[in-house]
């Protein structure tokens, strides 16, 4: 494993892209979207900044009720298909939670457009929902297509059966989990273990952003 990925929004700051380098991250998600209409104010400066030091770049949206197809097309518009895109589905604490079927054709819909599938990060969000629509195989959501970000704070992440393996790991929110919770240059934040070495993670990034 390798502990080189971290994941901000605006709710960070970013003091020193040479420190966060120096500590040894590799790859920076950003927040970009949420919902149908929401732009996270700091994505497009922090995007320039982070890809100008050199950094592997990805932009995540944080899924809601509502059209998903529209919110997909934010994201793209947003983030453009050169970033590793991912899906962040779990509890809206502002309103109604993304459903299952909007998930799957939130990330239908990214496919049909860039004809990859995005990431999909969640914890338990996502376990919940397939044990609740009975889905236990891959061949029964489109879902097991994307490649898995798993959010868990104990001693080891454990998966739904539908996927083989994760590939992304948050070990950590900056507080519960694993020690490290920081990274000089920003300090306290989400901090992520990849499933592999360093140029299984640039093979990784470069073969879904090109």
């Amino acid at each position: 494993m390798l502990n080189a990925v971290i994941d901000i929004s605006h709710h960070n700051k970013i003091s020193s892209l040479a420190k966060v380098q120096e500590a040894g991250i590799l790859g920076v998600f950003q927040k970009a979207t949420q919902g149908t209409s929401f732009v996270d104010p700091t994505f497009t400066t922090n995007k320039k900044k982070i890809k100008e030091a050199g950094l592997l770049f990805g932009a995540y949206h944080f899924g809601t009720a509502g059209d998903a197809s529209n919110q997909a097309e934010l994201l793209v518009s947003t983030a453009g298909t050169d970033s590793l895109l991912v899906l962040d589905f779990e509890p809206n604490p502002q309103g109604h939670d993304m459903s299952l079927l909007e998930a799957e054709q939130f990330v239908h819909h990214i496919f049909t457009v860039t004809g990859r599938y995005p990431g999909l990060y969640s914890g338990h969000t996502i376990k919940e929902a397939l044990a609740n629509a009975g889905i236990t195989s891959p061949e029964q959501t489109e879902l097991s297509k994307c490649w898995l970000w798993i959010a868990q704070y104990g001693p080891a992440p454990l998966i739904p059966k539908i996927w083989s393996q994760w590939t992304l790991w948050q070990y950590t929110d900056g507080a519960a989990g694993l020690e490290p919770h920081q990274v000089d240059g920003i300090g306290r934040c989400d901090r992520d273990q990849f499933n592999g070495s360093a140029d299984e993670l640039n093979a990784f990034w470069n073969g879904n952003t090109k």
